[in-house]
């Protein structure tokens, strides 16, 4: 059998052991082999009826719990083969708590011991109670926008949300055994959770050519369902620039990363984060780029960027604020918003974000090509994704934003028309009219001329479309 994160060769036995027998029942249980060595080869023991009186007195005196030793032989050679289980309580050796992750042995202290004491008794940090708060003390807004949510995503029926706020939370498990409202319901649903959970916030900032270049900056506040929206909602209309290209009449804003993309980060960052540490989620915006922090851990089997776009089993580090996110329809289950993630890049033609998990999980967020040819082809420089200028859609004159139309005071109403209409697609006529000091039949008779003689066409509804110019007027 080789060495593996459960099994330990040792050519001799040393007292100091015992550690890793502390770290095998803190983790998954495992098997320690005393009389081979590093290489796997067979070495045996001449003290090996000893040991097997020694060592479990050793284990019970310093530890409390029972091992397995077994006396083998193989060729002539005695051996030890030392069984640990995993045990449902966390246990430590000479006060210290020892814990196998993968090849090593380490201790572990602070918050990771908490969670870990957590854990072996089957609770969560976030399910941990918070008595002093109270279902009525919950945000009204933030449970209604939960319900929209989660009827909207049919993760929920219209009858299900129909329920005291009581029973809901009952039903979303964020009551413990006590009828204590957890740390879960505090994140989520409380107006303030900042009371009870210290850095329970969102933190934006844009840089402009260094680190150090910080222009400006917000904070989002209240409930984590209510962050989510309200921090996407600046991030696209504050903090990234969106750049504008055609696709035949077609005007479309690219932002440099993918809106569904971002959010799945910014989702993951909110599941995962560990709060316990204090820290905001932090998110810093470049022109190019933009990094998002949260002081979280991924499960250990994920360690780098490809194993998380691989398939893989969903282990939130906060499972009941994820179940909460889940039953809303704003996160899916199993893993599967790394696929979102990658649908995201691909639609841009962007690559893949890049994930650290030194002292935290940072996301790198890279522009896509197109967005940094706009970049270059703004700023005066040569686009070089083609050499071929006719056919380059990018450098198409045909599909450059038009800037013929600069507003003249002293041009004609026909001239100042097309002017506003091309700084303010969105607009409705009645808003042309004021803006132009004329009539809305004035208005209403040169849009009509204008889309009769192809100048000017209308894209998407009544209410929520915009006017987009095809051709220099006659």
């Amino acid at each position: 059998m080789a060495e593996s994160q459960n099994v330990e060769w040792k050519e001799s036995w040393q007292d100091d052991y015992l550690k890793w027998i502390c770290g095998y029942a803190n983790a998954s249980g495992g098997t320690l082999y005393i009389g081979i060595d590093d290489r796997g080869n067979l070495k045996g023991i001449n003290n090996a009826k000893k040991l097997l009186e020694k060592i479990p007195n050793q284990v019970t005196d310093t530890m409390g719990i029972i091992v397995d030793v077994n006396l083998c032989n193989k060729d002539g050679l005695d051996y030890l083969e030392i069984v640990v289980d995993k045990y449902p309580t966390m246990i430590s050796f000479h006060g210290v708590y020892y814990y196998r992750s993968g090849s090593t042995m380490r201790t572990i202290t602070g918050k990771e011991l908490d969670r870990a004491i957590l854990r072996a008794q089957g609770r969560t940090w976030d399910g941990m109670p918070v008595p002093r708060l109270k279902v009525e003390d919950l945000s009204q807004s933030a449970i209604a926008l939960f319900k929209k949510k989660a009827i909207g995503r049919g993760r929920l029926t219209e009858e299900e949300t129909k329920v005291s706020d009581q029973v809901l939370m009952e039903n979303l498990r964020l009551y413990d055994d006590d009828g204590y409202l957890t740390r879960a319901a505090a994140l989520a649903f409380y107006p303030d959770p900042e009371r009870w959970i210290t850095g329970a916030y969102i933190k934006i900032g844009f840089f402009g050519e260094s680190d150090s270049d910080l222009l400006y900056q917000d904070e989002i506040h209240g409930p984590l369902i209510e962050q989510i929206d309200k921090t996407m909602d600046l991030i696209y209309t504050k903090y990234m620039k969106a750049l504008i290209t055609y696709q035949g009449i077609q005007r479309i804003e690219r932002f440099f990363f993918h809106p569904d993309s971002c959010r799945e980060i910014l989702l993951n960052a909110v599941i995962h984060k560990a709060y316990e540490s204090c820290n905001p989620i932090q998110i810093s915006v470049y022109e190019d780029r933009m990094y998002i922090w949260n002081e979280g851990k991924m499960p250990e089997e994920l360690d780098s960027t490809e194993k998380l776009f691989e398939k893989h089993s969903s282990k939130p580090y906060n499972p009941k604020l994820a179940n909460t996110f889940f039953k809303s329809g704003m996160i899916e289950a199993w893993g599967r918003g790394f696929d979102k993630i990658r649908r995201g890049c691909e639609e841009y033609g962007g690559p893949l974000p890049k994930y650290e998990f030194s002292g935290g999980v940072m996301v790198l967020c890279n522009a896509c090509d197109l967005y940094l040819q706009l970049m270059k082809k703004n700023s005066g420089e040569t686009s070089t994704l083609t050499d071929d200028p006719i056919n380059d859609p990018i450098n198409d004159p045909i599909n450059d934003p038009i800037n013929e139309w600069e507003f003249d005071e002293n041009a004609d109403i026909q001239s100042k028309l097309l002017a506003v209409i091309h700084q303010h697609p969105e607009w409705t006529r009645k808003k042309y009219s004021e803006a132009l000091s004329v009539s809305d039949a004035t208005v209403k008779r040169l849009l009509a001329k204008f889309q009769k003689e192809n100048i000017v066409v209308h894209e998407g509804s009544r209410k929520k479309g915009k006017w987009v110019i095809v051709k220099k007027e006659k």
